[in-house]
């Protein structure tokens, strides 16, 4: 069984870290990442796109103009333009200086933590399947694909990390992704899980992809009262951009039933 089918029949809590500590430090560089796991979180979620001269890179946005002080497409800037730019300021003065990381630079740090799963998303953009197939290529010489699952709000990437690769992959519903299909055999029964955004999840929605084989994971459950609801509808792995209200509320349901496993001991 690989690392990522053991969260199967999970009922613990899982916290992942979405783009890395972002609460705390700028997004998807290697500093947010580096404190994620420095926290001890489960799982880091990221975003993968190509620069122009066909490197993927980590970055959320389509264009660079949100996370750094450049402006333009990513797929416009070569690596070297891409390394140019700073990818820290713009969340606080005192991180000026960060960069774009690369894919490999981000396997590299992972090195040294080789329990941490990986949440590997893929923007949509016409490199979309160009992307899918260098990171699974550099994954797998990493060793890392047994600790991954995939992600997109592209049906057809999704699908094509389905039918290609038989990976595991994680969706969303219907009305979030493009080019999905609808059919039999569509996008629905290509997802083992499907990841729910706060303001849509019910115990409803939960029951009803449970009932279709699909697992919920819950995004963004950044304090208390939406990690506690998480757990009510049933969703036991959360993708946060706070991950400390979780993994202290998971603490302290661990601890509390300590006295209760040794009385049945």
């Amino acid at each position: 069984m690989s690392k990522i089918e053991h969260l199967e029949n999970n009922t613990d809590i899982i916290v992942a870290a979405h783009r890395g500590l972002k609460s705390d430090y700028p997004e998807n560089t290697l500093l947010a990442f580096q404190k994620a796991l420095e926290s001890e979180v489960d799982m880091l979620e990221f975003d993968l796109r190509l620069s122009k001269d066909g490197v993927v890179v980590v970055i959320h946005d389509e264009t660079v103009d949100r996370t750094t002080n450049g402006s333009g497409q990513v797929s416009d800037y070569t690596l070297a333009e891409l390394k140019q730019l700073d990818a820290g300021a713009w969340f606080d003065p005192v991180f000026e200086g960060l960069k774009i990381p690369t894919l490999e630079e981000l396997c590299t740090l992972l090195n040294a933590y080789p329990e941490v799963l990986l949440n590997v998303e893929v923007k949509p953009s016409r490199h979309a399947k160009e992307v899918a197939d260098k990171a699974v290529a550099m994954l797998e010489d990493y060793g890392y694909l047994q600790r991954c699952v995939f992600t997109s709000f592209d049906a057809a990437i999704l699908a094509y990390f389905h039918d290609s690769y038989q990976l595991k992959t994680q969706g969303f519903p219907a009305e979030l992704m493009t080019n999905f299909d609808s059919g039999p055999d569509g996008t629905y029964s290509k997802m083992w899980v499907v990841g729910i955004s706060m303001k849509l999840l019910t115990p409803k929605i939960v029951k009803d992809f449970l009932d279709l084989g699909i697992k919920s994971w819950s995004y963004c459950p950044d304090v208390d009262q939406q990690v506690y609801y998480s757990l009510e509808c049933g969703v036991a792995l959360m993708t946060c951009n706070n991950p400390r209200p979780a993994m202290r509320i998971r603490h302290e349901i661990a601890t509390a039933a300590q006295p209760l496993n040794k009385e049945m001991s």
